[in-house]
C-alpha cells in the first residue's frame, strides 16, 4: 500500500533563522513529487526531515496516519553520493535492508537477485563498489532502497554526479521501476528539465517556503512540449 505524507505547519531550522517555515504540503500517496529550487532553498533539509532524520521546530509530519519521528522501513532514502558500503558487494548491499528486517535468507537472496536483475546489474552480483561505474552505483543505491519494499522513496539530487547519458538511462530506470513499485517518491533536483520528466506535481521553494506547487500532465516523454511550464519554474526560481 502506497504511503500519503502530510506537513502541518512546519518549520526546520532554528525559530531566529528557519531554513523553512510554516510549510503546509500533502504528498498523494503513489504520486512522483519532485521538489526544485535554489541553492540554500531548503530541499535537502526539507527531505531529511521527511525521512525522519531532523525533528521539526514547530508543526509536525504525518505519514500514513502516524507522526514521523524517526526513520522508518516504510521510508526508503537515496542519495546523490551513492553512500554504498564499500567493503560490500552489490549482492551484499542491496541485501542489507533485508538482513536488517531479518528475512529468511532464502526470501532475501530470491529478492535481492530479482532487484539485481531489474537495475540491469545480473553479472555483477560479486563486484565491489569500487570496481563499478558511478551509474552502476546508483542503480545498486536503487535496488537496495526498493528491495526492502518501502512504502515511499526520499530521493536527494540521486543522478545529479552523473553525465548526460547515464542521467538519462537511470532517469528511464526510475520510470520503468515506479510503474511496478507504485511507491510515493519524493524527488529533490535542481535540474528543471529532469523534474517536468519525471513529477506528477512539481514543488517550488523559495523565500523560506513553498513558492508554488505545478500539476504536470503526462505523458512522462522527454520529447513532450512542456516548455511554458519550464518557463513557469525557472521564472519563480
Amino acid at each position: 500500500m502506497t504511503l500519503g505524507i502530510t506537513l502541518e505547519s512546519v518549520t526546520l531550522g532554528y525559530a531566529r533563522d528557519p531554513v523553512l517555515a510554516a510549510i503546509d504540503l500533502t504528498v498523494r500517496p503513489g504520486e512522483v513529487l519532485v521538489v526544485v529550487g535554489s541553492s540554500g532553498s531548503g530541499k535537502s533539509t526539507l527531505l531529511r526531515a521527511l525521512a525522519g532524520l531532523l525533528r521539526p521546530y514547530r508543526g509536525r509530519i504525518v505519514a500514513g496516519g502516524e507522526e514521523v519521528a524517526a526513520t522508518s522501513r516504510d521510508r526508503s532514502m537515496v542519495f546523490q553520493d551513492d553512500a554504498l558500503l564499500p567493503w560490500r558487494t552489490v549482492r551484499s548491499n542491496v541485501e542489507l535492508p533485508l538482513r536488517i528486517r531479518r528475512l529468511a535468507r532464502r526470501e532475501r537472496r530470491a529478492a535481492v537477485q530479482e532487484w539485481i536483475a531489474r537495475v540491469g546489474l545480473a553479472g555483477h552480483e560479486d563486484r565491489l563498489p569500487r570496481e563499478l561505474s558511478g551509474g552502476m552505483r546508483q542503480r545498486v543505491q536503487l535496488a537496495r532502497a526498493l528491495a526492502g519494499a518501502p512504502r515511499a522513496v526520499l530521493m536527494d539530487e540521486p543522478f545529479g554526479a552523473l553525465d548526460a547519458q547515464t542521467r538519462a538511462e537511470m532517469q528511464r530506470l526510475l520510470l520503468d521501476v515506479l510503474r511496478d513499485t507504485r511507491a510515493t517518491v519524493v524527488f529533490v533536483t535542481h535540474d528543471v528539465d529532469e523534474a517536468l520528466l519525471l513529477a506528477d506535481r512539481v514543488v517550488v521553494l523559495g523565500s523560506g517556503g513553498v513558492r508554488s506547487v505545478i500539476e504536470v500532465p503526462g505523458p512522462r516523454d522527454p520529447d513532450a512540449d512542456r516548455a511554458a511550464l519550464r518557463d513557469q519554474i525557472i521564472k519563480e526560481l
